[in-house]
C-alpha cells in the first residue's frame, strides 16, 4: 500500500507542478498514447487539449472577502456588483435592484434555492456587461429577498472559466 501511496503522489505532483508554469497540452502520439507537456504537440502527434493563455483577453478577478469572487458590470447601463455564483442556474437579480434597471416581471416562477423555495418573476437582461463582454438578451431571475445580484451558470458557461492561486479568470471560448 505504502509503494502505491508514494506513486500515486508523485504522478499527481508532476502533471500540477508544470500546469502553473503556463499553457500545458494533452497530445496524443501516433500509437494512441496520451501525455502530456508544456510545448505544443508535434507534428506526428495530435492535441487533444490544452489550456493555459487563450486568444481574446481574460477577465482576472481577484479573490475576496470569504473566498468568492465578485465583479462590477451593467444591465441595461445600470450599474451593478456581482457575485460569481456557480451553484446559481442563471443570473439572479434582487428586486430593489432590478426596478432600478429596468427589467419587469414577465412570468412568475417558483425557484428553489439553498433557502428553501422561493418565488421568483422570470425576465430577460437586453444588455449585461461586465469587463470587457457584453451580452444581450441573458434570462435572468428577480428574487425579492436578495442581497446581492449572482453571476449564475447561463453566463458562466459562455467562458472557460479558471481559478488559480487568489484569482479567477474568464476567457472567450
Amino acid at each position: 500500500m505504502r509503494y502505491s501511496a508514494s506513486l500515486l503522489s508523485i504522478l499527481l505532483f508532476v502533471p500540477l507542478s508544470t500546469a502553473w508554469s503556463g499553457t500545458i497540452y494533452k497530445c496524443k502520439t501516433s500509437d494512441g498514447d496520451l501525455h502530456y507537456q508544456e510545448k505544443p504537440c508535434a507534428e506526428k502527434t495530435k492535441s487533444v487539449s490544452s489550456w493555459g493563455s487563450a486568444s481574446g483577453s481574460p477577465l482576472i478577478l481577484p479573490q475576496g472577502n470569504g473566498g468568492h469572487y465578485f465583479v462590477d458590470g451593467t444591465i441595461n447601463d445600470h450599474k451593478l456588483n456581482f457575485v460569481i455564483d456557480t451553484g446559481a442556474s442563471v443570473v439572479v437579480i434582487p428586486q430593489s435592484q432590478a426596478s432600478q434597471a429596468g427589467l419587469i416581471c414577465q412570468r412568475q416562477t417558483m425557484t428553489h434555492t439553498a433557502n428553501g423555495l422561493t418565488a421568483t418573476c422570470r425576465t430577460t437582461i437586453h444588455k449585461l456587461k461586465f469587463g470587457t463582454f457584453t451580452l444581450t438578451n441573458v434570462e435572468a431571475s428577480i428574487a425579492p429577498n436578495l442581497g446581492q445580484p449572482l453571476m449564475g451558470m447561463n453566463v458562466l458557461k459562455q467562458f472557460r472559466v479558471e481559478q488559480d492561486s487568489g484569482e479567477m479568470r474568464l476567457l472567450p471560448k
